[in-house]
């Protein structure tokens, strides 16, 4: 892996966080003009709203349809020690080494369909350029139907930061929680707008069978955990999804991943409970493990296989697929050695300081199931692939740290923007798309639902100069 200027940051106390980065005057945060309509304009709003009710039958290799259900914030031993998580794992596969990518949520959600979390350090709002891709441009390609299903959103395409509980004005609806949202590709486009739905839609769609074939479910604030516990959104999976597998529509040849969006504790690795179910899934592996690595990223791998599909050129092009789907797709996972793998910090990217362009997506790859990128992406970003190629800046999109040191987070130093680039030159991937930024007017936002910003992560700590210098010999070290 060939990087330019390189630091690794040793932290002196358990969990680093992303402040001890952000916090320097040499980085400045890209900003967004927050949308935050009032009551009588969501009222208004709401009233002129068009829902989308998309079906199709697009016969996949392992699964014809895909539904991924969040839950928040827990760490793997907590929900794996849950009673009613362990009741629903009885029906299905426990995902032993399923890992999150970063702190704190929207960074993860916002990979989760995209392929990169840009950088991302906290839950402000963000909205990526309209040309950056999402799944929905692989599955609009295929004739796939899509939807997202986010409990109490106040009316399909909402694209508002947050939206409360209206008798108790508790936290409800939280924009930072709903992946397809961040990308202008989906709510600059009306038809794929109306796809972005809540429960009662959801409701609506399963009653009349008319359910898309992938789908992203989020529950509310409280239902997720987020403001809760592990003890109360298990008993909410119970409630809710124990129905579903008995739903025969639902259920036929139906594969759900149901995992948290990160663990809690920022000093410890990033990996969370995950359990696969489904009609899918045969009665000899419910009530199994399996310890293969996968991530976030491996939503977006295993439906490009199931359904033999383009991809975006980023974190998705070899990303281990789900073994149910790589058993019938004939595909070889990798095996990676997660010893020193904490993907508990961000790196220095489009998200993380203003003065970073994003950079092209790789369109020379192959994904696992041997398929090249989306033509359609690829026409936008040929040219400027080959720019940031011949540049050869490179840096890691992910942490590591190594067995003599707490913590690390992985940073570049600043170079000009014609020559920033941020890939993985060793697995082909690159991070994003897009060169041009969207307009900002505001500071970075702090959620008024429960946010996670990176001045509120555990065990933080402002680490100087003095350190950077003491420990750059060593880490360069150990990282080449």
């Amino acid at each position: 892996m060939k990087f330019s200027t390189l630091i690794s940051v040793a932290a002196l106390t358990a969990g680093v966080s992303a402040e001890s980065t952000s916090s320097s005057a040499s980085y400045k945060s890209r900003t967004f003009s927050t949308v935050e309509p009032s009551a009588s304009e969501i009222s208004l709003q709401a009233s002129n709203a068009t829902t989308g009710h998309q079906t199709s039958s697009v016969q996949g290799k392992a699964f014809d349809r895909f539904v991924v259900i969040w839950l928040e914030n827990t760490d793997y031993d907590k929900a794996a020690d849950d009673s009613n998580m362990a009741k629903l794992a009885e029906q299905g596969i426990i995902l032993t080494n399923y890992w999150a990518l970063t702190h704190p949520s929207e960074p993860n959600y916002l990979a989760s369909v995209g392929g990169d979390y840009f950088s991302l350090d906290d839950d402000r709002f963000i909205s990526m350029p309209e040309n950056v891709s999402s799944i929905v441009d692989l599955l609009d390609n295929d004739g796939i139907s899509w939807a997202t299903y986010q409990e109490h959103m106040p009316y399909s395409g909402f694209q508002g930061f947050n939206y409360s509980n209206q008798e108790t004005f508790a936290n409800d609806y939280v924009r930072k929680h709903h992946p397809l949202v961040l990308y202008d590709s989906v709510t600059k486009n009306s038809s794929r707008l109306s796809n972005l739905k809540n429960f009662t839609e959801f409701d609506n769609d399963l009653k009349n069978e008319k359910l898309p074939q992938f789908m992203i479910i989020t529950p509310n604030m409280t239902n997720d955990g987020h403001d809760t516990t592990i003890k109360y959104a298990a008993n909410w999976c119970k409630e809710f999804i124990t129905p579903l597998l008995s739903n025969e529509y639902f259920m036929n040849n139906t594969l759900v991943l149901l995992t948290f969006d990160e663990n809690d504790s920022y000093s410890i690795k990033n990996k969370v409970y995950s359990i696969l179910l489904g009609g899918v899934i045969p009665d000899e592996l419910k009530g199994t493990t399996d310890n293969t690595y996968y991530d976030h990223y491996s939503q977006i791998s295993s439906i490009e296989a199931n359904w033999d599909l383009y991809h975006l050129g980023r974190n998705d092009i070899d990303a281990n697929v789900f073994e149910t789907v790589a058993n019938a797709t004939n595909i070889t996972n990798v095996d990676v050695d997660t010893t020193f793998k904490v993907n508990n910090e961000t790196y220095v990217g489009y998200l993380y300081d203003v003065n970073i362009d994003l950079p092209a997506p790789n369109v020379s790859a192959t994904n696992m199931n041997g398929k090249g990128i989306l033509p359609a992406i690829s026409s936008v970003w040929a040219s400027q692939y080959e720019k940031e190629i011949s540049a050869s800046y490179y840096t890691s999109t992910t942490t590591t740290i190594s067995a003599s040191l707490t913590d690390a987070v992985t940073l570049t130093s600043a170079v000009s923007n014609s020559t920033k680039t941020e890939s993985d030159s060793e697995s082909a991937s690159a991070s994003a798309s897009a060169s041009k930024s969207v307009s900002q007017s505001t500071t970075k936002e702090n959620s008024t639902s429960g946010t996670e910003s990176s001045s509120s992560k555990a065990g933080a700590a402002t680490l100087g100069v003095n350190i950077l210098s003491s420990l750059f010999v060593l880490a360069a070290n150990l990282i080449l």
